[in-house]
C-alpha cells in the first residue's frame, strides 16, 4: 500500500483548500492475487461538485468506492479525501462522509424517526473549517418523503420505503462528501424525480456526491462530471456535452415543411441546419435536433476501448507466437 509521507500532510492541505478539491486520486491500485482490478485510476473532485462513476460490471468501481470510503486497502497510489489519506482516516474524518449503500438489512426493529435521531446523536459539530449539524429527523424523514411512515417499523417499509431510508441514513450527519451506491435502485418516477431534488439541494450546500448507477439518465441529470471507468482505469472525463462533443457519434435532425415531416442524420448538425433554413426559410417547422446521449457515447466508448484492448492482445500475441 502506498503511504503519503507525513511531512507532506500540510502540503497537501493546503493545496485541497486552495483548489476546493475534496477527492484528489493518483495512479490508484489494487491487486487480488495475480489479478489488476484497478490499473492506475486518476481523477479529482470539487466542492459541490456531482461526479457520476459508471462503468460495466467488474470494472471496478465498488472496489474505487470502498477504498475512498477507507472500508478497503489499496495495493498502490496516492489519496486524499477531504485532506487525509483514507487508510488513515479516524472517527472525526468519518463523521464527515456520507455513505448510502445499495441496501441496508439491519435495524429492522427501529422506528424511522427514532432510527434517524439516534444517528444523529453520533454527529456533531468538529474541528473544520465548516461546522456541521446533523438534519433534524422530522426535516431529514419529510425531505426524503417518509413523514407519513415516520412511526412504522422499519421492517414494515415496501422496498421503495426502504430505499429513501437508506438515502436518510447516509445524509442524515449533513455530509461534506456523499458515496452514493445506485441510490434509486427500487424508486418509482415520482421518488426518483424527489430524490434528485433532494441531491441538487445538497450540491447547492456544497456537499461533493459521487454517484455509481447503471441508470445512465440519471447520471446525465445529476452529474456535472462524469467519470467513465473500464479496464482498471478511467478512460473519459467531462460533462456529459463534453464527452459527446469529443466523439463522432451523428446527430438526429428532425423537421417538417409543408406538412412533410423530414429526419436525417449529420455529424454537422448546425451546419446542416443552416443550410436547411437557406434552402426553405420560414417554411421549415417543428424543428428538433436530437444529439447523442450519454448512453450512445458511453456504449460507444466503452466498445473501442474494448476492442482496442483485443486488438493489442492479438498483436502481442502474434508477435509471441508468428
Amino acid at each position: 500500500m502506498a503511504v503519503v509521507d507525513e511531512a507532506d500532510a500540510p502540503v497537501r492541505e493546503e493545496r485541497q483548500v486552495a483548489e476546493n478539491v475534496v477527492l484528489d486520486v493518483r495512479d490508484l491500485r489494487m491487486r487480488y492475487g495475480t489479478t489488476d482490478v484497478l490499473t492506475g485510476v486518476n481523477f479529482i473532485a470539487r466542492t459541490g461538485e456531482v461526479v457520476a462513476l459508471l462503468g460495466p460490471n467488474g470494472a471496478g468501481k465498488t472496489t474505487t468506492i470502498e477504498i475512498l470510503e477507507g472500508f478497503r486497502m489499496r495495493s498502490a497510489g496516492d489519496l486524499s479525501v477531504l485532506g487525509v489519506d483514507p487508510a488513515r482516516g479516524d472517527e472525526n474524518w468519518r463523521a464527515r462522509l456520507g455513505v448510502v449503500l445499495q441496501s441496508w438489512r439491519d435495524h429492522g426493529r427501529w422506528r424511522v424517526r427514532e432510527l434517524l435521531e439516534h444517528l444523529g446523536l453520533y454527529y456533531g459539530p468538529y474541528s473544520t473549517d465548516r461546522i456541521l449539524r446533523p438534519w433534524n429527523a422530522d426535516e431529514l424523514i419529510e425531505v426524503v418523503g417518509l413523514t407519513e411512515h415516520a412511526h412504522k417499523k422499519i421492517s414494515r417499509l415496501s422496498g421503495g420505503q426502504r430505499r429513501r431510508l437508506d438515502v436518510a441514513i447516509g445524509i442524515v450527519g449533513r455530509p461534506e462528501l456523499l458515496f452514493l451506491d445506485e441510490p434509486t435502485a427500487g424508486f418509482d418516477p415520482e421518488a426518483r424525480r424527489e430524490f434528485h431534488d433532494v441531491v441538487h439541494r445538497l450540491a447547492d450546500e456544497n456537499t461533493t456526491i459521487l454517484l455509481t448507477t447503471h441508470d445512465l439518465d440519471e447520471a446525465e441529470k445529476l452529474a456535472d462530471r462524469i467519470l467513465i471507468l473500464a479496464g482498471g482505469t478511467i478512460i473519459a472525463d467531462g460533462s456529459a456535452d463534453e464527452l459527446a462533443r469529443r466523439m463522432s457519434t451523428e446527430a438526429e435532425v428532425k423537421w417538417t415543411v409543408d406538412g412533410q415531416r423530414f429526419v436525417h442524420s449529420t455529424l454537422d448538425a448546425t451546419g446542416f441546419v443552416r443550410e436547411l433554413f437557406v434552402k426553405h426559410d420560414t417554411a421549415v417547422a417543428d424543428l428538433e435536433v436530437r444529439r447523442a446521449s450519454l448512453e450512445d457515447v458511453y456504449m460507444v466508448m466503452v466498445k473501442e476501448f474494448e476492442s482496442g484492448r483485443r486488438d493489442a492482445a492479438i498483436h502481442e500475441f502474434e508477435g509471441v507466437h508468428p
